[in-house]
């Protein structure tokens, strides 16, 4: 039988209750404007009812008061984490775009590629050919001749300094992911001290989810908690969670109260992936030495934008097949052996030097999942009695123990081959390279054509600095590999069978060393110093018995420009191939805006979605004040009323 107190235990129970939830209401309220702090409710339950033994059983023995418990969905946290991943990828992608179409952009009057490159090809030309043997003339060629090289040194430049601002961005966020592991660990640790107790550690749960907001916007993230269970009684919990962030696809980032650490490790000079690259670029490694791979297509976020900026390549990449090794197959001007390797490759855009990216300063390469370091490498190009062309990199290994601690083996014939990763965005590297073509391939049609000129001893015009001070490179000749390999190029793609027979069982070779055109890009690209001294150099006729008047070279050189037939770029004539470069930046520029416009409206759509289910309501909290306060009313009463019939109970009844 329950006893006569039993009710004053009941109504003060009510009263608990009705506190529990008046104060969790203030804290909701007091919180309204705080950042990711999910509404608290108080989690509360019928008590256990005492046995009475009468006929009707057992009496209800109040309400317990369990827990204040926040408001959160984990569904709606994942899909706010996914969307904000990708609003961080192409916020970096619209930064940086909008940068670079800046830099591309022609309005006609501002100094761009097309109105440089008309002034020299239509006004000037024109101008020289009204008197082809005007020296004041010639002297306005070369001076606008000298805008264009200044035109394409100028925008190398500020690519690399957006390459520059990049990459220092890259290590910033490699940074804050560092720090935000390192809190949310330390969280972690905090959260299982309150919570082993039986308490709910509720505010400090909400900072870990706002940190895996921002978390989420540098890099993609997952997240999962695990009840840790008492290793003495493994059916019994212990009231602690193990809380694990991966990241990059599934990458351990955090695991309890531990973190793996990121660290940036800048590449030295022979470890450059593209000839275009600026020296220094990061490359990210775990704490224990394992490379954390940014190519990873898993990767998103701010980190995955701003690693397809700087490395993106339109997926042309240096690939191909191993087709032979030999082990000190290559001995230097100091008597150092060297191994080698040789790779086929089949993409069109490695069978042409002038497009080629690859570091002249030595890499890596790797072959079969093994890298080793080369040195130096050569382009070859053979074409068997039958017509077929076979193009392969030949790679002078380094020989140095701490680079290649082992010679390459035959077993890695037949395996694939790369540098680089393939990232199919048009990144900086992607730009660098199309200048570098364009420049390689209208400075060769250019100088081929003056050469030509008074009998074949014309003076040639365009060229590219060396590194070393005041020097020039003297491009090849006919009878220099660079220019037969060119030549030979150019007459098997020709769609003229004659032409191309011409080219059959031939075989050249080209060194990187060499001064070919693959030595001269958008950055060295200059005019030559003897041109600019004394711009009578330029010709204007291919005989040298013609007169002053006669023009056919100038005609010729007009035709450059005019006919695709004599200089064609991605299908169009010369003056139009950057056009159509400006027209990617733009398209670009114009994805990444129109891919921030979607996910930031996403990313509002379901984060009012959340707003529902955790966010704090005024109105609500409002309505929920005045309930618990007639509960906590009510409860009073109830003790006020049980307080009346004791004291009858206790002073009016007894003998």
């Amino acid at each position: 039988m329950s006893s006569q107190f039993f009710g004053l235990n009941i109504a003060y129970s009510g009263l608990l209750a009705a506190n529990a939830n008046l104060n969790t209401t203030a804290n909701n309220i007091s919180n309204v404007q705080t950042e990711g702090y999910s509404r608290q409710q108080v989690d509360t339950q019928a008590a256990y009812p005492i046995r009475t033994f009468q006929r009707y059983g057992c009496a209800g023995a109040g309400v317990d008061t369990l827990s204040v418990e926040r408001i959160r969905d984990g569904f709606y946290d994942q899909k706010y984490w996914n969307n904000n991943s990708k609003l961080g990828e192409y916020n970096m992608k619209s930064y940086y775009m909008r940068e670079m179409e800046d830099y591309f952009y022609d309005s006609g009057t501002n100094g761009g590629f097309s109105s440089i490159y008309d002034k020299l090809m239509i006004t000037a030309l024109e101008e020289m050919m009204k008197d082809p043997g005007s020296s004041s003339a010639k002297s306005q060629f070369v001076g606008y001749a000298g805008q264009l090289t200044d035109y394409f040194n100028q925008i190398v430049g500020n690519l690399q300094n957006v390459q520059k601002d990049v990459n220092s961005e890259i290590k910033i966020k490699i940074d804050d992911i560092n720090s935000i592991s390192s809190e949310i660990a330390t969280l972690n640790e905090q959260i299982t001290t309150i919570e082993m107790g039986g308490q709910k550690a509720n505010e400090l749960r909400d900072r870990r989810d706002l940190l895996i907001d921002r978390l989420s916007e540098i890099v993609d993230v997952e997240t999962e908690e695990l009840p840790v269970y008492d290793k003495n009684d493994p059916t019994r919990e212990t009231g602690a969670y193990r809380y694990i962030v991966r990241i990059a696809g599934g990458q351990s980032l955090v695991d309890a109260n531990e973190h793996n650490e990121l660290t940036c490790v800048a590449r030295t000079d022979y470890e450059k992936v593209n000839m275009t690259d600026i020296n220094g670029l990061y490359d990210v490694y775990w704490e224990n030495g394992e490379k954390f791979k940014l190519s990873n297509a898993r990767l998103g976020g701010e980190l995955r934008g701003l690693v397809e900026m700087r490395d993106g390549n339109n997926s042309e990449y240096f690939n191909g097949t191993v087709t032979d090794t030999v082990v000190n197959g290559y001995t230097d001007a100091d008597g150092g052996k060297h191994d080698t390797v040789t790779v086929e490759v089949t993409a069109d855009f490695l069978k042409d030097l002038n497009k080629s990216n690859l570091s002249d300063q030595g890499g890596i390469i790797n072959l079969g999942n093994t890298e080793f370091y080369y040195d130096s490498w050569s382009y070859n190009v053979d074409i068997d009695g039958t017509g077929k062309a076979k193009y392969t990199y030949t790679f002078v290994l380094s020989n140095e123990q701490e680079l290649n601690p082992r010679h390459v083996t035959n077993d890695r014939v037949g395996k694939p081959a790369k540098i680089g990763e393939d990232i199919g965005y048009e990144g900086i590297p992607y730009y660098m390279a199309q200048l570098n073509e364009w420049v390689r391939t209208f400075a060769q049609k250019f100088n081929d054509i003056l050469k030509q000129g008074n009998d074949n001893t014309g003076t040639i015009m365009f060229t590219g600095d060396k590194p070393t001070d005041d020097e020039q490179y003297f491009f090849p000749d006919q009878n220099a590999a660079g220019w037969r390999a060119d030549t030979l190029l150019r007459a098997y793609n020709s769609r003229e069978d004659a032409v191309k027979a011409t080219t059959y069982g031939q075989s050249i070779t080209v060194d990187v060393t060499e001064d070919s055109y693959y030595k001269l890009t958008a950055e060295n690209f200059n005019i030559l110093t003897a041109m600019v001294n004394d711009p009578t150099l330029l010709t204007n006729k291919f005989k040298s018995g013609d007169g002053v008047e006669q023009n056919d070279l100038l005609e010729e050189l007009q035709d450059m420009t005019n006919s695709k037939d004599v200089l064609s770029f991605r299908g169009g004539t010369a003056s139009g191939y950057l056009e159509g470069v400006l027209s990617d930046v733009a398209l670009n520029a114009s994805a990444a805006n129109t891919g921030v416009k979607s996910y930031e409206a996403v990313q509002q759509a379901i984060g009012n979605t959340r707003l529902t289910v955790s966010g704090v309501d005024e109105d609500e909290e409002a309505v929920n004040l005045v309930k618990f306060q007639n509960a906590y009313n009510l409860s009073s009463k109830m003790i006020s009323v049980f307080q009346e019939i004791y004291r009858r109970l206790i002073l009016e009844t007894g003998v």
